[in-house]
């Protein structure tokens, strides 16, 4: 046997004897009937991951997931990880200290908690869909490791983050909320045309619409409740033709750091993930971001943030707004790392687990010119898809690219873009 040959050899025996696991039906194979998963007696952490690419969910949680593990390794837990997209480094064989290759739904999941039995479980940094599964790991009693259910419920019901804000004194778009079409139209009335019709619990900004009428609010809604029963609706007053912006942050129950503040180049109304982003701000005054960074620091503390947050804001005049707080990575969190060159990720992670604070970490966001997010989409796989932009996403991932100064041609045409937009 060649070199080659031997080592193709080794690869293959570390991958068959390497803890990665995946569940089969007995009746497929009746002679079956052993589990191969054998717990150890060491501190574990799950991580929950993002599941399959999709539109509406890019692959930036991959990232998360893998520093997270690393991070979990390093503070001298078993990592164990769960997903079922074998594109994802999180999902390579030598990465967590244990795969679970199965889809992030909590049947399969249970499954795994009750055979491991982790001293919690990591749902900020797979997205919306790690984050749906929260409520699931609260009712059962596991610990969910950094923020708590209550404080993740809290920005997700867009009801009562908005009570929230009115509390905080926070400025918020005007809002009420509706149970079906009826009564979305006498709140439509109120707080005035147009508006954005959205659900709470959702990925990726999923049946959310700009309406401007009563009839295309009753339409709005019945579509909405057909694909999402039950849900309640948030009427918000759409802030028309303003900027956008974002701050990704951590927060350690008693520190804050802002990771970074983000100018979105798209005009108000295209989801953020679908959004050119500028790092850092390009067009805001100090006042502004500083507001901007202080609005974030007053919510991550009402809401006992215990690692990421991710809040969004519209500008209009020199009025800062809340759009919406994500209690989780975001998918300009790797992006802001990456740029900086800050293990962000990590060092939430150890900041989530309560075995560090931010002050034992160095950081210090600075960058030579600026950075723009690019969102990718994967419209030439889908020909008959409407490639119009709007509330609901439909990017697959994201590019970065780095420029010295704003006279760059590639982020000139950009804005031009937007200024053309805005004049319409």
């Amino acid at each position: 046997m060649g070199d080659e040959g031997r080592t193709c050899k080794k690869i293959t025996e570390k991958f068959l004897t390497y803890p990665y696991f995946y569940a089969i039906s007995i009746a497929m194979i009746p002679t079956l009937n052993s589990n191969e998963s054998i717990p150890s007696q060491k501190k574990k952490i799950i991580v929950l991951g993002s599941g399959p690419n999709r539109i509406g969910q890019g692959i930036e949680f991959d990232y998360c997931c893998v520093h997270g593990l690393l991070a979990i390794k390093e503070c001298g837990f078993e990592a164990i990880m769960v997903n079922c997209n074998p594109e994802t480094v999180s999902t390579d064989f030598d990465m967590a200290d244990k795969l679970y290759f199965e889809p992030v739904f909590w049947e399969h999941l249970w499954e795994i908690v009750e055979l491991e039995k982790p001293d919690g479980v990591i749902v900020q940094l797979g997205g919306q869909t790690a984050l749906k599964l929260a409520k699931k790991l609260h009712e059962k009693g596991i610990p969910i490791i950094g923020t708590s259910y209550e404080s993740m419920d809290m920005a997700e019901d867009r009801g009562r983050f908005s009570d929230l804000l009115k509390e905080l004194n926070i400025p918020y778009p005007e809002y009420g909320t509706a149970y079906n079409a009826e009564q979305a139209i006498e709140v439509a009335n109120i707080v005035g045309y147009p508006v954005l019709v959205r659900p709470s619990y959702v990925i990726g900004g999923q049946r959310m619409r700009i309406v401007i009428n009563d009839e295309e609010v009753e339409k709005a809604v019945i579509s909405l409740l057909k694909h999402i029963p039950g849900n309640k609706i948030l009427i918000d007053h759409f802030l028309d033709r303003c900027q956008e912006a974002e701050v990704d942050a951590i927060f350690d129950g008693e520190n804050f750091h802002v990771m970074g503040v983000m100018e979105h180049i798209e005009p108000a109304g295209i989801h953020s993930g679908d959004s050119n982003a500028v790092l850092p701000a390009f067009n805001l005054t100090p006042l502004i971001v500083e507001t901007m960074e202080y609005y974030s620091d007053k919510i991550a503390r009402a809401l006992n943030i215990k690692g990421l947050i991710n809040i969004q804001f519209a500008i209009k005049g020199d009025k800062v707004f809340v759009i919406e707080a994500n209690p989780r990575a975001s998918r300009t969190t790797p992006f802001i790392a990456k740029a900086y060159k800050i293990p962000y990720l990590n060092i939430a992670t150890k900041v989530m687990l309560g075995e560090a604070k931010l002050t034992d970490f160095t950081m210090v966001n600075k960058l030579d010119g600026y950075a723009i997010k690019e969102p990718v989409f994967s419209f030439d796989k889908f020909p008959g898809v409407n490639k119009e932009l709007g509330p609901e996403m439909k990017s697959t991932g994201e590019a970065i690219r780095f420029i010295k100064d704003l006279h760059d041609p590639y982020f000139r045409t950009l804005y031009k873009e937007r200024s053309m937009n805005l004049s319409k």
